[in-house]
């Protein structure tokens, strides 16, 4: 069913002009954050949301991710490639795996330390004592990893754009081109106010795309780490979670590979079902698109997300089946 929704948007390697229309994509991020506001602050659910941020947010392991995701990203910056006019695409495709990493480990380390250590420890009993059912205490745990997932990549995001802003002279010097310079002085009301340089911002602007991907795959492997976390202790969490993300990036080519006939008929039923439960995490990858310089089109934006709250929805569902009957005396 996922995979029959996600071939609406079959873009292994997505193209769009340089000069496409973000409106609708700004205005999707913007109402992301305005629902997530809204639920922390106006409804029960809400209130166990803002703890597990604070709670997620003041763990020693948010600043060690923070820290060594950023030494990571400058290093890549710093120490060269040694690859001819693509230092700015093998920085970009380092970046987001970076990313990718670092909010996958957050989301999953959160929801076993936030959920499983709460009911083993019997600490649940108490929050649900409360006039808060077990459904509005899941999805207040996952709102809550899903937010301070969002300012690590607030933060990662804002050094990984500068980071590329700088990086952009790099392959001219290479070419014996001239740099483009930092900033761009722009004439206002007799004024000359310093502006960065429209050319660095528009290579800055192709990264966006995949950090949202990248975001979207991370709040999926959030989602399953919950619903597991609800039956199982958090280093089988641990395990569940690297598989779902291996054979998730692998789907694809196991199904490609079964219809074009190149599989026995065995591998070919495992191949189908394995897409049937698996998300198929590689639609989030788009290291093809920055290997080649292409832009990520809206469109394809938009029927991830689409997967992704499918596969989101879905999974949560499962996760309040599994935790409706869990003993928690």
């Amino acid at each position: 069913m996922f995979d029959n929704l996600l071939s609406l948007a079959e873009v292994r390697s997505p193209v769009a002009g340089p000069d496409i229309d973000w409106t609708w994509s700004w205005l999707a991020v913007f109402g992301l954050l305005i629902s997530l506001v809204s639920v922390s602050y106006g409804t029960r659910a809400g209130v166990i949301a803002r703890a597990t941020t604070k709670e997620a947010i003041r763990q020693p392991l948010f600043l060690l991710l923070l820290l060594v995701s950023a030494l990571v990203l400058i290093v890549n910056t710093v120490i060269p490639f040694f690859t001819f006019e693509d230092e700015v695409k093998m920085l970009s495709e380092c970046g987001l795996a970076t990313l990718l990493i670092a909010g996958a480990f957050l989301a999953v380390w959160t929801a076993g330390t936030s959920i499983t250590s709460e009911i083993e420890g019997k600490t649940a009993m108490t929050l649900l004592s409360k006039p808060i059912d077990r459904r509005q205490f899941l999805l207040g745990k996952y709102i809550g990893i899903v937010q301070a997932v969002i300012w690590l990549f607030l933060i990662l995001s804002a050094l990984f754009a500068v980071l590329i802003f700088i990086k952009v002279g790099y392959d001219q010097k290479e070419q014996s081109l001239d740099v483009t310079p930092y900033w761009q002085w722009l004439k206002v009301s007799d004024v000359e106010i310093p502006v960065p340089h429209p050319e660095r911002v528009t290579v800055v602007a192709k990264i966006l795309p995949g950090i949202a991907l990248t975001f979207l795959q991370v709040s999926v492997l959030g989602a399953i780490s919950v619903t597991v976390a609800t039956r199982l202790p958090m280093v089988i969490n641990l395990v569940i979670c690297f598989a779902v993300f291996v054979i998730g990036n692998l789907t694809e080519i196991i199904v490609n590979q079964s219809v074009e006939g190149q599989a026995k008929e065995s591998v070919t039923f495992t191949a189908r079902l394995i897409s049937m439960v698996v998300p198929s995490l590689s639609a989030f990858n788009i290291s093809s698109a920055v290997a080649t310089g292409r832009v990520v089109p809206q469109d394809y934006l938009g029927y991830s997300f689409l997967y992704a709250a499918t596969y989101i929805g879905a999974m949560l569902l499962l996760g309040f089946l599994l935790f409706e009957d869990r003993d928690l005396a």
